[in-house]
């Protein structure tokens, strides 16, 4: 049986263009899922000029399943993120359930199968990756929890705890959902952002204190009621951490879940002497898009 679809890619110009697809067989372990939506990723910014057909966080219909596909069926709602395979055998699949995003063999969006992307009407996908959606999670709610969701979850559920007090730098993709999260977890959540227009949504999503930063060229001058212990990054483009150091605590962790060329900058003084931590952290593993995905409605 031949499977085609209609994709969107992006292009030299950056400019994003219909193309299609076509594949001529379906291999064992592989599932054809029609489509039905997307989420839209900031990430998406950095192959919009590549030919890889765009997004990565889908949800879909399953119509046919491979002869050794065992997890689901043909008329399962089913979601997928950035990754699409890891081997199972290396050091970082075998550790444990949360970093197997880490295999040094994987397959993922951007890199493999580039044509394969969500802004699609049709996806073969192998069936390890994919994720049974519940009944009671709707498909547009579900679609950024596969990759949005899955980032910003993976640093609140391996550092942070109930009593602690999360700064939240950013209200995108990753960033409201990063605040619901933190909220639900007990935590006090700090929201900064640029725009004094998204205070009201910052609080109606679990926000006890907003900060607009526009303008504000040393963040000392916010009046910030005390600091905090986590600052989790998800803005685009951070690469000067130093002027977040006035909202931290000491033995505070800056924790990075967005992209960003170049290098970043800096203090090793004040490093060292507050004890501050960086931690980058890598979409998420299949575990913590299971979890994600069954505790978030």
């Amino acid at each position: 049986m031949v499977y085609q679809g209609v994709t969107y890619r992006g292009s030299p110009s950056g400019q994003i263009v219909e193309s299609s697809f076509t594949r001529e067989s379906l291999e064992a372990d592989e599932v054809v899922i029609k489509v039905t939506h997307s989420g839209v990723c900031g990430s998406e910014l950095h192959f919009l000029r590549t030919g890889v057909v765009l997004g990565h966080e889908g949800v879909g219909v399953v119509q046919e399943v491979g002869s050794a596909c065992e997890r689901v069926k043909v008329g399962d709602r089913v979601g997928w993120g950035f990754n699409h395979t890891s081997c199972g055998y290396c050091d970082h699949c075998l550790s444990g359930p949360s970093e197997d995003q880490y295999c040094k063999n994987a397959k993922m969006f951007g890199w493999d199968s580039n044509d394969q992307g969500s802004f699609s009407t049709l996806s073969v996908r192998k069936e390890e990756w994919l994720f049974v959606i519940p009944d009671g999670l709707s498909s547009e709610n579900a679609a950024p929890l596969m990759c949005a969701g899955a980032t910003v979850f993976t640093p609140l559920i391996d550092y942070v705890k109930p009593i602690d007090r999360v700064g939240i730098v950013g209200i995108g993709g990753l960033g409201h959902l990063a605040i619901q999260f933190a909220a639900k977890m007990g935590c006090d959540v700090v929201v900064f952002s640029s725009s004094e227009s998204k205070r009201e949504e910052a609080l109606a999503l679990g926000a006890s204190e907003f900060y607009a930063t526009k303008g504000v060229t040393n963040l000392a001058d916010l009046g910030m009621k005390k600091p905090v212990k986590y600052l989790l990054l998800a803005n685009s483009g951070s690469t000067n951490l130093g002027i977040y150091y006035p909202l931290l605590d000491e033995h505070a962790k800056i924790l990075l879940t967005t992209y960003a060329t170049g290098d970043l900058v800096t203090s090793h003084p004040e490093m060292t002497f507050r004890g501050l931590s960086i931690i980058g952290t890598k979409i998420g593993s299949r575990y913590i898009v299971y979890v994600v995905v069954y505790r978030s409605f």
